[in-house]
């Protein structure tokens, strides 16, 4: 998802250039100027549009909108969402479905829960609408650290990674809990998605599991009476279209706010 624009410098543009006085060269770094001043414009742009069509974007997604500038030499300004490395998602695989619609990509979280069989094929994870005490992160996302202990507790690094996989002992840790945390257990539920009851800790039935929603929870308080959410299995959904890059091109005029960019650069070429 990308907004591309590109000029040259012919017909009026040419003229005004003419009357100016400039030659092709500094005509061509004062276009170049406009379509850049143009391209943050629509970077700007870009990031209102965002915070207001989504419920708390991350700073991240916020940040991401990125132009390659004109030159001289290139006469053509291209702004999207772009990936700056480091552990983050490519910002294109999370706000495509936001343009087109369509499915969300899975998670690393997800395909790693999926590959040892904890998620069920079809399904993706969602954070209850009363989260887990310290699982997000302020902006409804679960935070990393967190998932990585999820996946740790239940052995979902693959064989590259088995040295994250949590041992029994620091399990143990968990369980029994610390001065800052309560101590707690995890454990699937699905519901009737599989049928049955899964086990406890101690492998005898779970009567309380197969009746919870289909999900991760946590088993907390004198013999695990409190019983908390975590992560919810979902249905895979669609996304309807939110973010239209054409609308924000439209809303922002960046047309007809190139053209008063360009009759401003020429003349400041000039001196006039």
């Amino acid at each position: 998802m990308s907004v591309r624009f590109s000029a040259e410098i012919t017909g009026a543009n040419e003229v005004m250039a003419t009357l100016l006085g400039l030659s092709k060269g500094r005509a061509a770094q004062a276009f170049a100027k406009a379509m850049n001043d143009t391209g943050f414009e629509g970077r700007r742009a870009m990031q209102a549009e965002m915070a207001q069509v989504f419920d708390k974007p991350t700073p991240y997604i916020l940040r991401s909108p990125r132009f390659k500038g004109a030159t001289a030499q290139r006469l053509s300004v291209t702004i999207e969402p772009t990936y700056l490395g480091g552990k983050g998602i490519d910002p294109q695989k999370i706000l495509q479905a936001q343009e087109w619609g369509g499915t969300r990509v899975d998670k690393r979280s997800e395909v790693a829960l999926r590959r040892v069989g904890i998620l069920p094929a079809g399904f993706q994870t969602v954070v209850p609408q009363s989260p887990f005490p310290g699982s997000t992160d302020g902006y409804g996302n679960i935070k990393g650290s967190f998932i990585v202990q999820l996946l740790s507790y239940f052995q979902s690094f693959g064989e590259q990674g088995y040295k994250a996989n949590m041992t029994d002992k620091t399990k143990g840790r968990i369980h029994r809990g610390t001065k800052k945390s309560a101590g707690r257990r995890y454990f699937v539920s699905y519901g009737k998605l599989r049928g049955g009851a899964r086990t406890t800790a101690k492998g005898s039935p779970d009567q309380r599991a197969s009746a919870l929603a289909p999900g991760i929870w946590a088993a907390s308080g004198t013999g695990g009476v409190d019983v908390q959410p975590v992560l919810m299995f979902v249905k895979r959904g669609s996304y309807k279209p939110r973010l239209s890059m054409q609308r924000i091109a439209d809303k922002a005029d960046l047309y007809n706010f190139l053209q008063s960019r360009v009759r401003f650069r020429f003349r400041e070429a000039a001196g006039v």
